[in-house]
């Protein structure tokens, strides 16, 4: 399975834990990062990562995102294609920031994309190209634990 997170999940363990949704999206999002560590799932990173990434003014915390680069197994280059995706995203009102990672998300042939951010979430719920989920939304498609009986 592969999967793309956006930087704003990415930063979420450095998000206020006191907030029950903060921390529960932190806790999701580590259970993917150990999956991902174990081979599980596969990383999918992108320059878009990069830069926005070295734009964090905290350096330890730039840092420690960084890192997670060594762990993908796709890495997906800023092409025409990826553009031009990127630009038909924006006119449904993503970002375009966020219309970048979702590009090469999809491009790339992710599974999941992987985001905190709730005006994408709503955005891009129904997308036929790409799963866009909810760290937590994510942990429970894939446990079953959003089975009929909800556990």
């Amino acid at each position: 399975m592969l999967i793309y997170l956006d930087m704003c999940c990415f930063n979420r363990p450095f998000d206020d834990q006191t907030q029950l949704l903060v921390h529960l999206q932190t806790q999701a999002k580590l259970f993917v990062q150990e999956n991902i560590r174990a081979g599980e799932f596969n990383l999918a990173w992108s320059s878009i990562l990069d830069l926005e990434n070295s734009a964090n003014p905290d350096v330890e915390r730039s840092k420690a995102i960084a890192e997670w680069r060594f762990f993908a197994t796709h890495d997906v280059a800023i092409t025409e294609q990826v553009e031009e995706l990127a630009d038909t995203l924006q006119t449904v009102g993503i970002k375009s920031m966020d219309a970048l990672h979702l590009a090469c998300a999809i491009t790339i042939g992710a599974d999941y994309f992987l985001t905190t951010d709730k005006a994408i979430l709503r955005k891009m719920v129904k997308d036929e190209r790409i799963q866009v989920r909810d760290p937590v939304e994510f942990l429970g498609e894939y446990t079953g634990a959003d089975d009929e009986n909800g556990y």
